[in-house]
């Protein structure tokens, strides 16, 4: 699948997922599921091509790293279904990411209204983390959850606060709700893989 060009926000997760993902492994430990709040809903996937800020979804893989991994997403009847291979280059980590801008043409929101990110997820194969991209990172090593745990197969009801998303080999800074630009829902692995999941909403608690 051809990588698409997204200037800001798709090098930034080539270089992010390429550089920090292992060493984020290591030292983050799983993420429970938690109950769930009223969020401000960024997608419902009511819409088969945009979100509810009226963002088209972009699908990045990891191409431009020498990586092959690929992916198929579909939604059908308000539910997102991406399933997909992982195919690591060598020496370099495979990953695909389904990236939910919250403006156009590079612009940001302030969310510091808010907690986290909440979502209501089924994680049927593989690894899946959320990441949260903010405009004021300039070496692209954004702020990521821990993979995303509990009853494979089920829907879950997952709250991500942002004090807890870590940023892999920087130093470690506060999430800046001030400016985020997309929340990105992150497969990935070191080894071939296979990887399957579902979400039925998305948001801001």
């Amino acid at each position: 699948m051809k990588t698409p060009s997204i200037p800001a926000v798709g090098k930034s997760l080539h270089t992010f997922l390429a550089v920090g993902f292992a060493g984020l492994l290591i030292n983050l430990g799983p993420m429970a599921a938690e109950s769930p709040k009223v969020p401000l809903l960024l997608d419902d996937y009511a819409d088969a091509r945009l979100n509810q800020f009226g963002q088209e979804r972009i699908l990045v893989n990891d191409a431009s790293v020498g990586s092959r991994s690929q992916a198929t997403p579909k939604c059908e009847k308000g539910v997102l279904s991406v399933k997909g291979d992982l195919v690591p280059g060598r020496g370099v980590p495979a990953f695909v990411s389904y990236v939910s801008l919250v403006a156009g043409e590079g612009k940001t929101k302030d969310l510091t209204g808010y907690t986290g990110v909440r979502l209501k997820v089924k994680v049927t194969q593989g690894i899946l983390s959320v990441q949260v991209g903010t405009a004021g990172i300039t070496n692209f090593d954004y702020h990521t959850s821990t993979p995303i745990v509990g009853k494979r197969g089920e829907f879950q009801e997952v709250r991500i606060p942002f004090k807890d998303m870590k940023r892999a080999w920087s130093e470690q800074t506060p999430l800046n709700a001030k400016s985020i630009t997309s929340v990105n829902l992150v497969s990935f692995g070191l080894a071939r893989d296979a990887f399957a999941y579902e979400v039925d909403e998305i948001g801001f608690y």
